[in-house]
């Protein structure tokens, strides 16, 4: 779902109750994970950006809650951890919010806050 919303607490006010749950522990950890990053929104979507770069970003899209990683390292590093779910090139797609494993994505946001590598184009 892109949002004309103003900022990310905005943003989870528009979600559908169901996803604003998982969201929320999302946000927090990308919050806590990627120390020095700004969260702002673009492209409609909360992104956390380091030098204007953004590197990471979450939406509710209409089948899916979507985790986009633009590090291509990180992606590849985490891959064989998302058995089951929908990965392309920076996206991974998670139909069903129970099934997010958040240990998982705290590891896939420490790890692009380590890398040193470029986002994919």
């Amino acid at each position: 779902m892109q949002s004309k919303a103003a900022n990310v607490d905005v943003y989870l006010k528009e979600v559908p109750a169901k996803r604003l749950s998982i969201l929320t522990k999302i946000r927090e950890l990308c919050l806590k994970e990627l120390k020095g990053y700004d969260e702002t929104m673009r492209y409609g979507l909360p992104c956390y950006e380091k030098n204007n770069v953004a590197e990471v970003s979450f939406a509710s899209q209409k089948n899916f809650i979507a985790l986009y990683i633009l590090k291509q390292d990180v992606m590849e590093q985490y891959k064989n951890e998302l058995k089951g779910v929908s990965i392309g090139k920076g996206c991974i797609r998670f139909t069903r919010p129970d099934k997010i494993d958040l240990t998982v994505v705290r590891k896939i946001l420490a790890g692009t806050y380590l890398s040193k590598n470029t986002i994919c184009g």
